[in-house]
């Protein structure tokens, strides 16, 4: 619908189900092994994307187990701003990136960290990303993004109506908001580029347009762009809400389980032994996220992803709290209200699996939102949080057959946006386990992109 010049309501009302409970999708017939009984696949990965894959296989009729390291759902699918978000389209290596990360990095405490060393996988995969930070390298991985996440908010839509998934769906849009002028302005450029290459415009705000729209924003401001289409929810409340579904529509999760070896015969895989018990099965999915590449050897493939340690703060919500989801550019922070709840978002660390939670780098949230939010922040949190995204260097996840075997299939490599694109890629997974053409184009995704 058109904008209009009006406040937005101070606290969005969060999605709340029909009164009438919707027909749920029933499974497909079940799928019918060589032996004669249904088919039994094992998903490696309990986290957003891990949990559409079985989600999708179910529906196809296939026998589904889920197996996580730790806890379903613990890991960036837990902490992070819960954007669903089809304006997120254009990848990191963009031109001119190499540059101004460079120059960002030479202030104090920036919001790229890169730990210096000997990790000859990390500056191989700083090296490959540098030679992407041309336009066409750019327009060309986001035609591979922009249908996994235009693809994947139709397919929330769906999923949280029939299911009824409790976790806060809301389509309220999301600010780009700037204090700079200049910065501002440039935008511009970005903003017709979606505009004439994804169809993803943005609507540019001037300060007063802005305030009206936002008056949770300090005077201050020089503008914003508004992706009125965009949408959030709770990751956690999803993650819990949509396992509960598929547990009872027979999905088996099986946590605290390290894959310790898969077992195989001349490049089809039978098993898998875990930390204390064997799980056979028909197929297999790796969605493993920023872990994938510690199962190199398993694989035989190396898939190059590097973790991106990112940082988040959850709070009770505050008085004169923003009600509209905001990302400042300047400060590479992320902003989201909820209804109880306000979280903080932001960082890029390469700095391995480091499982610290440094103060110095939350103060980074705490000042940037401090700079352009009229709240007063609480003095404690209610969670303060690290995860690692899995980050490839053309932004762009890995949705296909492992190179190696012919069973196994890798879900993974999402970066930054992974809850966004989880429902097209479970999607993806499912067809290409049956054998059916991809809803979506398979070459951009897959795993022989790295090894030609």
């Amino acid at each position: 619908m058109p904008f209009q010049n009006t406040p937005a309501p101070h606290t969005p009302a969060p999605h709340t189900p029909a009164p009438h409970t919707p027909a749920r999708p029933m499974p497909a017939q079940p799928i019918a092994s060589s032996g004669g009984e249904t088919q039994h696949v094992a998903v490696v990965g309990g986290g957003v994307v891990g949990i559409a894959c079985a989600h999708y296989l179910n529906l196809r009729g296939y026998r589904v187990t889920v197996i996580d390291r730790g806890r379903v759902g613990g890991g960036c699918s837990h902490g992070n701003c819960g954007y669903v978000s089809p304006s997120h389209a254009l990848p990191l290596a963009e031109p001119g990136a190499i540059f101004s990360t460079l120059k960002a990095m030479l202030k104090s405490n920036p919001p790229l960290r890169i730990r210096p060393g000997l990790n000859v996988h990390l500056w191989k995969w700083l090296w490959n990303f540098s030679r992407r930070c041309n336009e066409t390298d750019w327009i060309e991985s986001g035609h591979a993004i922009h249908p996994l996440l235009t693809a994947s908010m139709q397919l929330y839509d769906d999923l949280i109506r029939d299911y009824q998934l409790d976790c806060e769906w809301t389509k309220q849009g999301l600010l780009f908001v700037y204090k700079n002028q200049h910065a501002f302005e440039s935008y511009a450029a970005v903003d017709e580029m979606l505009r004439r290459d994804f169809n993803e415009p943005a609507r540019r705000m001037s300060a007063s347009e802005l305030l009206e729209f936002e008056p949770g924003l300090q005077e201050d401001v020089a503008g914003a762009w508004y992706f009125e289409h965009d949408a959030h929810l709770r990751p956690a409340r999803l993650v819990a809400s949509w396992r509960d579904s598929l547990q009872s529509r027979g999905v088996t999760f099986v946590e605290n389980q390290t894959l310790e070896a898969i077992v195989e015969s001349a490049g089809n895989a039978q098993s898998l032994s875990l930390s204390n018990q064997q799980v056979a099965a028909d197929q297999f999915v790796i969605a493993t996220g920023a872990w994938t590449p510690l199962l190199e050897k398993m694989l035989r493939f190396r898939a190059p992803i590097q973790p991106g340690k990112g940082y988040s703060i959850t709070m009770p919500r505050p008085e004169n709290c923003p009600s509209t989801p905001m990302i400042l550019p300047e400060r590479k922070v992320a902003v989201t209200p909820w209804g109880s709840e306000l979280r903080l978002g932001s960082m890029m660390e390469f700095i391995g699996y480091d499982s610290k939670i440094s103060k110095k780098r939350l103060g980074l949230l705490t000042r940037a939102a401090a700079d352009y939010l009229k709240c007063k922040l609480p003095e404690s949190f209610s969670e303060t949080w690290y995860g690692w995204r899995p980050m490839t260097y053309d932004s762009t996840p890995i949705i296909g057959r492992c190179p190696s075997f012919s069973n196994v299939y890798l879900a993974c490599g999402h970066n930054m946006l992974g809850l966004s694109m989880a429902p097209a890629t479970g999607r993806m997974i499912a067809e290409l386990v049956s054998g059916d053409p991809p809803s979506l184009q398979a070459k951009p995704y897959q795993a022989e992109r790295f090894t030609a």
